[in-house]
């Protein structure tokens, strides 16, 4: 018995240029997702570790940094350090530093994670500053009518800063309490205030104990005092061991600066990394929505200044 044939049926050749086309439509398709993909993953790693862009929301730093100023930061300046927090989220992870390149030097402008208020463990929510660094770790930092020395030797003065005036009018500011608390400092005369350094010992007593509450627990310990006995993590002691170096930061507009006067020192691993210099600038009082008007606002003259 014969088997019957199927019969060969032709696909139609216009029909075979279509599906090929299609298939190098998605193959192409699938090349540029590949690429958008690397393209904003390296982004995201530039931005997370190497350079960030940052925009200035006051006038705390005026003249050196003007409000509507657009920075580019060097966040390797002082060594490699993994995010405080989950990228585009608030929500803390362990940080992770390796000290790279140089160490923070007095006098650079710097960008941090604000630590918190004078009482507060942590802050309500991650904030970023700028302002100057003035002392570090081991340093003796004091301010007579405005002018700061450090170790006993003057600090010169910003050349683009503001000088602070003999008679503040700031009221929010000098309502405010000035750090450590209970002390009688003031804006134009504070400490001297020796800042604190990795692996020096701090003598604990029932008269002293509550300057050093918050601090205490900001590095990661509980602390308690009962009767004349102060229990850190449970354990009776006497003195306590700095874990970190710290930092005494002003802004260069004095009078109109939330710093380190008021609030205290910024940690180490705070901070984020060094301002390089201004890319953009803008009066930003001015809405985006009236663009004509926006524009006339641009300060060329500031546009690629080095910040010092």
């Amino acid at each position: 018995m014969m088997q019957e044939q199927s019969p060969n049926i032709e696909i139609p050749h216009q029909t075979k240029v279509l599906s090929k086309e299609k298939k190098n439509i998605f193959s192409n398709l699938i090349d540029y997702g590949k690429v958008f993909f690397l393209t904003i993953l390296v982004a995201l790693l530039l931005k997370m570790f190497v350079v960030d862009a940052y925009r200035i929301p006051t006038s705390s730093m005026e003249n050196t940094l003007l409000k509507g100023d657009f920075l580019v930061v060097n966040k390797l300046a002082f060594g490699f350090r993994t995010p405080h927090f989950i990228p585009l989220t608030s929500f803390p992870i362990p940080i992770m530093t390796v000290p790279l390149f140089s160490k923070i030097h007095r006098g650079e402008v710097v960008i941090f994670e604000f630590p918190g208020n004078m009482n507060e463990i942590k802050p309500t929510e991650p904030t970023n500053y700028i302002k100057r660094c003035i002392g570090l770790p081991g340093d003796v930092v004091e301010i007579q009518n405005g002018l700061v020395s450090v170790n006993g030797s003057a600090m010169p003065f910003p050349s683009t800063g503001k000088y602070p005036s003999q008679y503040p009018n700031n009221e929010k500011l000098q309502s405010l309490d000035f750090f450590p608390e209970g002390s009688s400092y003031s804006s134009l005369n504070y400490g001297p205030l020796q800042i604190p350094k990795r692996g020096d010992l701090i003598p604990l007593t029932p008269e002293n104990v509550s300057r050093w509450y918050t601090f205490i627990e900001r590095e990661g310990h509980s602390i308690l005092q009962k009767s004349d006995s102060i229990f850190i993590d449970g354990e009776v002691k006497s003195e306590y061991k700095i874990q970190r170096d710290y930092y005494f930061v002003l802004g260069d507009n004095r009078d109109n600066s939330r710093d380190s006067r008021y609030w205290g020192f910024v940690p180490d691993d705070h901070l984020i990394g060094e301002a390089l210099f201004v890319y953009w600038s803008w009066d930003p009082d001015i809405s985006v929505s009236s663009l004509d008007q926006k524009i006339t606002t641009i300060r060329w003259n500031r546009i690629g200044i080095l910040i010092r």
